[in-house]
């Protein structure tokens, strides 16, 4: 149950960042860039927040998977009076464990608070309070940094409000101020190659937008890594010594990015229909 919610809550906060990214780009179209570099604050934590679902509906998705372990784990030897039925966590999934306990209270998923407590109550209080505090022993490790950064309620960092208003302004065809002018020619080390051709990082802002399909010319496409909180500027290595082609995004070159490029094949069709009209009305003469 309390997977099938964190699913939940992952799509609804989806849905929310995309509304919020469009206000966030209407913002930049008036010129408001104050106003967006603090609301844009929100839409980073809601991305938080979205990645540590996801990691909490692994951690339970492994729970489930390795109830067998969980179910025969031993009994702890110096059990607190009241607690002899506490029983010590396997290592193999400790750390799933641990983080449940820690950020179950961020989240508002009541599924999930119950397991935390039920969690709570197969390891004892000693391990629940050590697992809450993120304290280390010398056999516990302490919850992964990967859940303590997306539980922190610090203020995100001006370069990383910087890279998503950039990241925005791109998608939407927006003026921004700081965003920078990526250079059409990037230089490579040696000639010739084999032709891969390397498309543009996709935002974590363009989920909503269908990829392009790599053209049938070309023997490799490379799709780099999606951005995320942890990797805002993901990037791929390329060898020395291998042509690289970088296909532009349409929102690069002023183009709507959900809408169909014009160009040749709108003409020629066009052009076809007028043909067809001439001979319609050539036929009607002759008639």
């Amino acid at each position: 149950m309390a997977i099938s919610r964190l699913r939940l809550a992952q799509t609804k906060k989806t849905a929310i960042t995309k509304q919020q990214r469009r206000q966030m780009a209407e913002l930049l179209q008036q010129g408001k860039e104050e106003s967006a570099k603090i609301r844009v604050e929100n839409i980073i934590r809601d991305d938080m927040l979205i990645e540590l679902l996801e990691y909490l509906e692994l951690y339970c998705e492994l729970l489930l998977a390795r109830i067998g372990l969980l179910s025969s784990s031993p009994l702890a030897a110096n059990s607190a009076p009241g607690e002899l039925h506490v029983q010590v966590c396997p290592p193999g999934l400790e750390e799933a464990v641990k983080s449940i306990i820690f950020a179950a209270q961020y989240t508002e998923i009541k599924e999930l608070m119950s397991v935390k407590d039920l969690l709570a109550h197969k390891f004892g209080k000693e391990f629940y309070l050590r697992a809450l505090n993120d304290e280390e022993t010398s056999t516990e490790a302490r919850v992964p940094h990967k859940i303590l950064s997306r539980c922190s309620v610090e203020p995100p960092s001006p370069e990383l409000v910087r890279l998503y208003l950039s990241e925005i302004a791109k998608v939407y065809n927006v003026p921004f101020s700081e965003l920078e002018v990526e250079s059409d020619e990037e230089d490579y080390d040696g000639e010739g190659g084999t032709g891969i051709a390397v498309l543009d990082p996709p935002s974590f802002i363009e989920d909503d937008i269908e990829p392009k399909e790599a053209e049938k010319t070309e023997p490799i496409s490379v799709l780099p890594p999606g951005m995320s909180t942890d990797n805002p500027q993901p990037s791929v290595s390329i060898p020395k010594g291998i042509a690289v082609t970088r296909k532009k995004r349409a929102s690069d070159v002023g183009l709507n990015p959900q809408a169909a490029p014009a160009g040749g094949y709108a003409k020629k069709k066009v052009d076809d229909d007028l043909d067809a009209l001439r001979k319609r009305f050539e036929a009607l003469k002759k008639n």
